[in-house]
């Protein structure tokens, strides 16, 4: 997490927490998920890698944009674009719901078509969401909307494939889940777009269920008796042995529930909260309706969605371009310990990857003493020096050096003139080495340091001297005659 900043806490989960971070290289605003538990937990693994797999694959301007995932002292963290806030919060400001008019923005429309656009983009490929709700629906400043948190979504596999039926909030969890049915598809995520519809337009939640029973009784005094298969699966699922289904004496319609909406809203709503499934409306005949289709809404809208889409892709690009222009590029990276990039494979594969207890890759960064390679040439600075550590010569864009001397004691004869004649005929002694990042600037006659880094033990023999290089004010770059055996 050194890369990011913190600035706030956006939301916590199940499995995780979500914070509100600032990139530190760029200025970018994000959203980082982290896993509460470690990685090694069985359950986080398989949740955090099926959000990866989904988000890796879907790519839809109505669906949340993964950035990064990288691991943190054990800990996976997956970094999204962050968007300005939830439909939730929009229902929290707003109590008796959202607009419905025309007149007033049509805000209920534009966001339940957005939301459509969303599940018919999932169902289309064959992935089911079943966590569909207000917290999982974000949008932007401008008004984009966006489905988020994939850690439930699935690929459907074939006909008679079965689930697990722990999926969804209880509120937005269709019939056939509740009574513990397993043979279940895209007809669980209509049901909970369904509820949404009903909570955006009333701002109260349409099946506020304590229990699962109560969920179960709320449902049916409002749509009346289940039908046979739910009753069949009720009876069989030993969660509910000894159990009943809720009797019901009176339904309370759907109409009685929300007086104040049109009559193509509720047409709407009624063909998404039916109990077959196979006959429940898909996100198509959603779209299809006579509720978007009257005004000429989604013609107009689309081109409107569209402009907003475009201004909101151009403005992140003249910020990334703006912030690329002001990052401070630095010669030499800093010494600090990183965050380790998780590409996909190796989050299933964990077993390919070396890492050390603090997460990051078991590898040195420092050259062996034995079998030296080329020497460090910190070429296109125009002043006196690039820095090296302890071992060798500081070397110059102008050809200028710097080294210990032969049998002086203060080597002070020894240095190079800024034409790269040397004073002395002592030759040079060059060692790779890590940067260590000081130098001397010409100009203002002064020394500089970067940054530090660690330096092997080395040997320097015979007079051949050092740059000693260390401290702040780079004390002692003279090399001693005789260092037989200098320790850095």
């Amino acid at each position: 997490m050194e890369a990011y900043e913190k600035l706030g806490s956006i939301g916590e989960g199940t499995y995780g927490m979500v914070m509100k971070c600032r990139q530190r290289e760029t200025g970018q605003i994000v959203a980082i998920k982290k896993f509460k538990e470690s990685e090694d937990d069985l359950q986080i693994r398989k949740t955090a890698l099926r959000e990866v797999r989904m988000l890796k694959q879907l790519k839809n301007d109505n669906i949340v944009n993964l950035l990064d995932v990288f691991r943190r002292k054990g800990k996976l963290y997956l970094v999204f674009e962050h968007v300005d806030h939830t439909i939730l919060e929009d229902l929290d400001k707003a109590p008796h719901g959202l607009s419905d008019d025309i007149a007033r923005g049509d805000v209920v429309r534009k966001c339940m078509w957005q939301l459509l656009k969303a599940v018919d983009y999932l169902h289309s490929h064959n992935v089911i969401h079943r966590d569909i709700k207000p917290e999982n629906i974000l949008v932007s400043l401008n008004g984009v909307l966006k489905l988020c948190d994939f850690g439930f979504a699935r690929t459907l596999a074939g006909p008679g494939a079965k689930y697990t039926d722990y999926v969804a909030t209880r509120w937005y969890r269709a019939p056939e889940l509740l009574v513990g049915d397993t043979e279940y598809g895209k007809a669980v995520d209509i049901w909970a777009t369904g509820c949404i519809f009903a909570e955006i337009l009333t701002g109260q939640p349409l099946f506020p269920g304590d229990t699962d029973i109560d969920q179960l009784y709320r449902i049916i005094k409002c749509l009346g008796k289940l039908n046979k298969r739910h009753m069949d699966v009720f009876l069989k699922n030993p969660l509910f042995v000894g159990g009943r289904i809720p009797e019901v004496n009176k339904v309370t319609p759907l109409e009685s529930k929300l007086p104040h909406i049109s009559a193509e809203a509720m047409s709407w709503l009624r063909s998404s909260l039916l109990y077959d499934p196979d006959q429940r409306a898909t996100t198509r005949q959603l779209m299809q309706h006579t509720y978007f289709c009257r005004d000429d809404f989604v013609t107009k809208f689309e081109v409107e969605l569209k402009h907003t889409i475009e201004m909101e892709r151009e403005r992140d690009q003249a910020d990334k371009i703006r912030r690329k222009k002001s990052k401070k590029h630095t010669f030499f990276a800093h010494g600090s310990k990183k965050d380790v990039r998780l590409p996909l494979e190796e989050l299933e594969n964990p077993s390919k990857r070396i890492i050390d207890e603090d997460g990051l890759k078991n590898q040195s960064t420092i050259p062996p003493i034995n079998n030296q390679g080329k020497p460090h040439v910190f070429p296109g600075y125009n002043n006196f020096g690039g820095g090296m550590t302890g071992m060798g010569v500081v070397a110059g864009s102008n050809g200028s050096g710097l080294y210990g001397g032969g049998n002086n004691v203060n080597a002070q004869n020894n240095l190079a003139l800024s034409n790269g004649t040397l004073t002395s005929n002592d030759r040079m002694m060059m060692v790779p080495s890590t940067p260590n990042n000081y130098g001397y600037n010409k100009k203002k006659n002064q020394i500089y340091n970067q940054n530090t880094v660690s330096f092997p033990k080395i040997g320097f023999n015979n007079g051949q001297g050092m740059v000693r290089g260390y401290g702040v004010n780079g004390n002692n770059f003279m090399g001693n005659n005789n260092n037989d055996n200098t320790d850095r």
